[in-house]
Formats: structure tokens, C-alpha cells, sequence
């Protein structure tokens, strides 16, 4: 799956978008729509990494940037005008989606019999990292605060302002994350037999 990146920006009359990406219509670029163009360039490789510790593997992080993009996109002007910071309100807009989507599908569906499975998914190259399974175990708002803090190296203010929680929220789940995270590393540990340190 491809994430979603405005290569030609093409705008309908009424403003709205066009069509598929890609495919050319002759229409005129407004301003706002050529700046949301640059700022998807510059930004997505940085949205994808945050998007996929957020969610846990590539594919429902592209998923979850194209959404978070498509919405903020055809608002982009305002957008821009109401935040002193875009960059930091997509990321708590994706940090708010992921969220709305994690509470809406963590219901159990008890089923009869167990489906069979026609062909093994392609594997996540960190699916069996201790410290990534730790991390994909956190409850959503934890992991946005470690990722934010030492995958994207934010402050707490900066994470505070990005995830729309005060800096002492962010500052006792990123203490609870840690202290959680360090315990599943110490039982993966001792599980091997290797010795705690």
C-alpha cells in the first residue's frame, strides 16, 4: 500500500479534490493546495516512522498517514492560519485516529470455529524484537509519548502541545511506559535464561 502523496494536487472547481492521484486535470494549483504539497514531501517520511510505531507495522501506518492527510488536506488553509504548528497537529490527529480505531476494533468477536488461514502475512522485519513487541503492547497514548519523545526526539512540551495533554500527562505515561516497557524486557529476559541485570 502506497501512502498518500499529492504529486499533481489536482482541485476541482468547487476546491474539492479531483480524483485518484496521479491523474491529471487541468485545473489551476491554488496556493494552499501547492503549500500542502510541500509540506506532505518534507513531511511524510517522518509521519510514516511515527505512524508505524504508532500502529505497529508499515501498512496500517500508511493507512493511518492517507487518512490523517486526506482530512487535514482539504482544510489546509485553515489549517494553517489556526495552528502556529501543522506538523504538530498532524501528528496528534494521527495520535487521535489511532486511538478512535484502536477503542472502536478492541472488542473480542467470539467465533464458533477458528477461520483458516490461507497464506502467512509477510512478516514485520522487528516482529520478534523484544523491545518492539514491549513497545506495540502499550496502551496507544503511552506509545505516542515514547515514540514522540525518543524515536522523533521531541521535548515534553513539544509532545504536550503535539498529543493536546499537558506536560505532566506526558510526563507520567512516559514514566509508566518505561516502567512498563523495562518489565516485559526483564521477563522476556529471564525467560530466555539469560540473566537480569
Amino acid at each position: 500500500m502506497t501512502a498518500f502523496v499529492p504529486t499533481v494536487s489536482p482541485v476541482c472547481p468547487d476546491g474539492g479534490w479531483a480524483g485518484p492521484i496521479g491523474h491529471r486535470k487541468e485545473a489551476v494549483v491554488s496556493g494552499d493546495l501547492t503549500d500542502f504539497t510541500e509540506f506532505v514531501r518534507a513531511s511524510l517520511p517522518g509521519l510514516l516512522r511515527y505512524g508505524h510505531a504508532l500502529t505497529g507495522n508499515p501498512h496500517d501506518a500508511a493507512d493511518l498517514v492517507q487518512s490523517v492527510l486526506e482530512k487535514i488536506g482539504s482544510r489546509w488553509g485553515s489549517v494553517q492560519r489556526k495552528t502556529g504548528d501543522p506538523l504538530a497537529y498532524v501528528r496528534r490527529s494521527m495520535a487521535n485516529a489511532h486511538i478512535s480505531r484502536w477503542r472502536r476494533f478492541r472488542r473480542e468477536n467470539l467465533v464458533a470455529e477458528v477461520p483458516e488461514s490461507d497464506a502467512p502475512a509477510s512478516t514485520d522485519p522487528f516482529e520478534h524484537e523484544p523491545l518492539w513487541q514491549a513497545l506495540r503492547e502499550l496502551p496507544p497514548r503511552q506509545r505516542a509519548v515514547i515514540v514522540l519523545r525518543y524515536y522523533e526526539g521531541l521535548s515534553e512540551a513539544e509532545i504536550a502541545d503535539s498529543l493536546g495533554v499537558s506536560p505532566g500527562t506526558v510526563k507520567s505515561q512516559a514514566s509508566k511506559a518505561l516502567t512498563s516497557l523495562r518489565g516485559k524486557l526483564r521477563q522476556g529476559e529471564g525467560s530466555e535464561g539469560r540473566e537480569v541485570v
